[in-house]
């Protein structure tokens, strides 16, 4: 509904975000849904022998038909900040006596400091989420709406129980089965989900880390964090 003329409109960014909170390594949606995310780490299918990618691509079809339940392939991709690695060669240069080691060290820097100009080197980071529905909860949402404002009709205690009955064997059927596969995989902690969230809707060129988010009431991504008495 427009506001009167002159009524200025108050709004803050978490009214736009659909995360209502973080808590035991848990993503708590607005409406009562919840996710965990795993890390994953990669192969270079390109450097393999066909026989390697014939049995990776088969022991892949084979996770995918295990699942009986959704899941999300994320990928996030970051420019990496190298400032450390050149000062480290820097020094290392300085400190070498050896005339012909230190000269090798200079065209190595060169040569780094060339790519980084030509192209950007990025980090990339795989992610697989496995979510909990609201509507396991037994309602067609966990929130009622009051006015503006969407509150829970459970307890966080409840949402949280019920989302980790649900979503913890799923993660280790995942765990398991990405094993299989050759791949490492961990569940993210709530200090490292809330440090995803705050460099996309904070982006930098690097990304940023964040002080421990323990001594916060709430999730700094949702813009209500405050320190704890």
């Amino acid at each position: 509904m427009a506001s009167p003329i002159g009524t200025p409109i108050r709004a803050s960014t978490q009214d736009f975000l659909d995360i209502q909170t973080i808590l035991d390594d848990i993503i708590v949606l607005r409406d009562g849904s919840c996710a965990i995310a795993i890390e994953t780490t990669a192969v270079n299918f390109g450097l393999l022998s066909e026989e390697e990618q014939d049995a990776l691509i088969y022991a892949y079809a084979a996770f995918l038909n295990s699942l009986s339940f959704p899941l999300q392939i994320v990928i996030l991709s970051k420019r990496m900040d190298i400032s450390l690695y050149i000062e480290r060669i820097t020094r290392e240069e300085e400190r070498q006596v050896d005339e012909t080691v230190r000269q090798r060290l200079k065209r190595y820097k060169e040569f780094i400091m060339s790519i980084v100009k030509e192209n950007r080197v990025l980090e990339k980071k795989f992610y697989l989420v496995i979510s909990f529905s609201a509507v396991e909860l037994g309602v067609k949402g966990a929130f009622q709406t009051n006015s503006q404002k969407k509150k829970f009709q459970f307890s966080m205690d409840y949402v949280l129980s019920r989302a980790k009955t649900s979503l913890l064997p799923k993660r280790d059927h995942v765990l398991r089965q990405i094993g299989r596969i050759g791949l490492k995989g961990r569940q993210l902690t709530t200090q490292e989900l809330v440090e995803i969230f705050y460099n996309i809707y904070n982006p930098t060129l690097t990304g940023e880390k964040l002080g421990d988010v323990a001594g916060y009431e709430t999730a700094m991504v949702t813009g209500q964090g405050k320190k704890s008495s």
